[in-house]
């Protein structure tokens, strides 16, 4: 029995990682930075965005000012503030679990407030975040996911993690914690049936319609009426 899950934010509960990596592409490349989406995938899912500045360098050998990052969050959540929304599903599966839980995302603290409040799901979440800017190393390491844990007060072996990251499963799997991959998120749709989508999750799962189907021993047991 798992005594609390932690689910990841972007991919997981919110649908965001193909517009925050379309927004990304467009303005590098107006920095002279030329990507492609699939390079987005392969380099920065589940990754903060300090690593996404040291890959640039070490890539292209362009180090990024400070206003980079400034031009490209005005130009996320203004995207965000159009098309953000929750993963469909998730708000229902969360409001009936019966353990705890917490999530835990390589997000910053301003750019998780406002996910959260333009999907609705800040209220599900107060005093049960995590961030990358709480620990020395993001993912894959497991600094992220323990800290959620301890934060918590449970064992990580009894912590079950939602990621949908390659980088994600990784540092769930590092921390000792079970992990299943969630592929329902856009970014990830022509991976259903793929060889290798597990990426070493015990369960794979596309929609959150599925959750209490894997493990209906989750779900809270409805109290007696009367």
């Amino acid at each position: 029995m798992f005594s609390a899950i932690i689910f990841d934010c972007d991919g997981v509960l919110i649908d965001s990682e193909v517009i925050s990596a379309r927004m990304l592409v467009a303005e590098l490349a107006r920095r002279d930075v030329h990507i492609t989406m699939d390079y987005v995938a392969h380099h920065f899912l589940g990754r903060s965005f300090p690593v996404v500045l040291q890959q640039i360098r070490k890539e292209f050998g362009v180090d990024l000012p400070p206003e980079f990052e400034t031009a490209y969050r005005a130009s996320l959540l203004s995207a965000f503030e159009a098309e953000l929304r929750p993963v469909k599903g998730v708000r229902e599966v969360i409001e009936s679990l019966g353990v705890n839980y917490c999530l835990a995302t390589s997000s910053s603290p301003p750019r998780l407030a406002k996910s959260l409040e333009i999907t609705g799901l800040k209220d599900l979440f107060a005093d049960r975040a995590t961030t990358a800017t709480e620990v020395r190393n993001g993912k894959p390491a497991p600094d992220l996911f323990l800290l959620a844990a301890e934060k918590r007060g449970v064992d990580p072996a009894r912590c079950l993690v939602i990621e949908d990251s390659e980088n994600g499963v990784r540092a769930g799997l590092a921390a000792g914690m079970p992990v299943w991959r969630f592929i329902g998120g856009s970014h990830l749709r022509n991976l259903v049936n793929s060889e290798g989508v597990s990426a070493g999750a015990a369960q794979v799962f596309a929609s959150f319609e599925e959750f209490f189907r894997l493990r209906p021993d989750l779900r809270r047991v409805a109290e007696p009426s009367g």
